[in-house]
């Protein structure tokens, strides 16, 4: 893997992780198009720098609402910083279970499996058309929302279908008032993605070789800045109702996918 194709998919990554367009479809879609040849190790560790450094900048972003919930927690008491921790605790069970549970049958939908990409994008497409036509309110995420946006995130973990994009409109469907949903969806999958790392590190997955660390760096930094934009930008549009045309990207890019995966 060389510099430029790094940024090309940390850029790729940053922006995907928090526009609804589907972050693993899109690297997907990249990779098969760049042609990229790296072997499994090597993609999987890319991909998972690639995911810290849009977990680090969600942190950056949320700042003040992290270290607020951390000081509500060592309060001890029952206070809305509890809940709200309770509820990203809950919403994340779905997503466990299925990785967990699931891993290798997960990890075959990966790998050059453009068709599927491309009718999960429509699905988004879908989804966040039906969002941007529900009507906006002023309420918080209950207990029981968490469970639904946890299963929507879930579902989710399939390529085409954007973990953004499914919580968001789910929290929206459900009543939730935009911004709430927007920052509720970016910080549930925090957690999920250090412990996915922790548990890569751990065991021994993670393949770090010299010649891809200058890469693997630019990738990094490339996700990151990419990532600070793109989460800034997706909250300012979930607030405006401009879902819609990301639901159109989706379709075209869903289309496209599909008729390069039947002609390939």
């Amino acid at each position: 893997m060389d510099v430029l194709e790094a940024i090309v998919l940390g850029v790729i990554q940053g922006l995907t992780e928090f526009l609804p367009v589907s972050s693993s479809g899109h690297l997907e879609l990249a990779k098969a198009i760049l042609g990229d040849t790296s072997v499994p190790e090597e993609s999987l560790t890319f991909t998972v720098v690639l995911h810290f450094a849009t977990a680090l900048s969600t942190l950056v972003i949320f700042r003040k609402e992290v270290f607020e919930i951390f000081k509500g927690l060592f309060q001890f008491k029952w206070n809305d910083e509890l809940q709200f921790s309770l509820k990203i605790i809950i919403s994340m069970i779905p997503a466990v279970i299925v990785g967990l549970l699931f891993e290798e049958q997960l990890e075959s939908f990966f790998g050059g499996k453009v068709l599927l990409v491309g009718f999960m994008l429509l699905l988004t497409a879908l989804l966040l058309l039906l969002a941007d036509k529900a009507k906006n309110t002023n309420k918080n995420v209950s207990f029981v929302n968490s469970v639904i946006i946890g299963v929507s995130q879930a579902i989710a973990m399939l390529p085409g279908i954007s973990r953004s994009g499914a919580t968001i409109s789910t929290s929206v469907l459900l009543g939730v008032d935009r911004t709430k949903a927007a920052r509720f969806s970016f910080l549930m999958v925090v957690p999920l993605i250090f412990g996915k790392i922790g548990k890569d590190v751990l065991s021994g997955d993670l393949n770090f070789q010299s010649s891809e660390m200058l890469p693997i760096s630019i990738g990094f930094i490339a996700a990151f800045i990419a990532g600070l934009l793109a989460c800034k930008w997706m909250i300012a549009l979930v607030k405006k109702s401009k879902l819609t045309y990301f639901s159109i990207y989706c379709a075209i890019v869903g289309f496209v996918a599909i008729v390069y995966s039947l002609l390939s």
